[in-house]
């Protein structure tokens, strides 16, 4: 993946956080995909649809964009414009209902929005789980607590981040909430390389969220979080 085929489209309107273009391209270059034009991809938190598109561009597969604070009409005139209306199907429901049939997708995706909805001990098992194939994958990139601050993350991030703190748990605890299951056949949660890049590229834009993020940056972003990538890979079925 060559991240200046995406530059023109990285802007204050289409970024909603830290670069999710650089994010996704981590996971890529450390867990290329291999999909065909018929596999499906559900990109799960697509804000903008900016992941979307380059998932759509970069592996040829049919791609569901969900979000649910951006409207699938708002996306559907985004993908028109970029000239992925065919590949990229939008769609804006709730993670804990996704009207989704067991099995479809061969890979998830979920940049920067799994922690808004996933952190409840069973949510992977019960909702997750059951919608990716055998021998299928899942990529996260999101923003959580260094491991060295486990449990501090009320105390550190508050002040940042007021009662959604809590929402930023470290690498160690995201593993323990994926779980165990007998379709699981690895599983690897690490801390990411692109977290400076990421953050500059957000903090350099008049986004009003992210003028708002520069006061913490670094005081509290850059000292205590990071991006924690996780891979998980299903077994084939017998």
């Amino acid at each position: 993946m060559n991240m200046d085929d995406y530059k023109a489209y990285v802007s204050a309107e289409t970024m909603m956080g830290p670069n999710s273009v650089r994010i996704l391209a981590e996971l890529f270059e450390k867990y290329p995909l291999q999909l065909a034009p018929n596999d499906m991809v559900l990109d799960l938190g697509c804000g903008t649809g900016l992941t979307s598109l380059i998932i759509a561009k970069e592996t040829g597969s049919k791609v569901f964009a969900n979000d649910l604070w951006v409207s699938a009409q708002e996306n559907e005139k985004r993908f028109a414009a970029w000239g992925v209306e065919e590949q990229v199907t939008p769609v804006c429901e709730d993670a804990n209902s996704l009207p989704f049939e067991e099995q479809q997708f061969q890979v998830l995706i979920s940049i920067d929005a799994y922690h808004y909805f996933a952190g409840s001990e069973g949510f992977f098992q019960e909702k997750i789980l059951p919608l990716i194939k055998d021998g299928g994958v899942v990529l996260i990139g999101i923003p959580g607590l260094r491991d060295a601050y486990a449990g501090c993350e009320k105390e550190l991030l508050t002040d940042w981040l007021g009662e959604d703190a809590a929402m930023f748990k470290n690498p160690k605890a995201w593993q323990e909430l994926i779980g165990d299951s007998d379709r699981i056949e690895s599983v690897k949660v690490w801390e990411m390389d692109c977290f400076s890049e990421a953050w500059n590229d957000w903090l350099d834009t008049n986004n009003k969220f992210a003028l708002g993020d520069r006061q913490y940056f670094e005081s509290v972003i850059q000292p205590y979080t990071c991006f924690i990538g996780i891979y998980i890979k299903l077994k084939q079925a017998l």
